[in-house]
This record gives structure tokens, C-alpha cells and sequence, in this order.
């Protein structure tokens, strides 16, 4: 019963993280919309934060 709860409780986050994710895609897409000298900046952002990303999700799967 614990490991049905467990699992529960983890999707539960990963879905939580998938909405604000949602979110928050959202406010940058809108800001972009409403002032375009932030495009670049943003992608810029958005790029390092995936590379990072990338990097930790290959040192924890070894």
C-alpha cells in the first residue's frame, strides 16, 4: 500500500511541476509578446537552463 501512495504522491508532483512549468512559459511568452527587446535575452536564458538541465540529467542517470 506504501509504494501505491509513494507513486501517487510522485506523480501528483510531476504533474504540479508540469502546470506551473505551464505557467510560467506562459508569463515569459507574454512578456516577449509585449516588449520583443526581450526575445533574445529569454532565449538565451531558456538555452543555458536546458544545457544545465541536460548536464544533471546525464550525471544522475550514470
Amino acid at each position: 500500500m506504501e509504494s501505491t501512495f509513494v507513486s501517487t504522491l510522485a506523480l501528483l508532483v510531476v504533474l504540479l511541476l508540469a502546470l506551473v512549468g505551464l505557467i510560467v512559459f506562459a508569463g515569459l511568452a507574454l512578456l516577449v509578446h509585449r516588449h520583443p527587446a526581450w526575445a533574445q535575452p529569454l532565449v538565451v536564458a531558456l538555452g543555458g537552463v536546458t544545457l544545465m538541465a541536460m548536464a544533471v540529467g546525464l550525471i544522475t542517470t550514470r
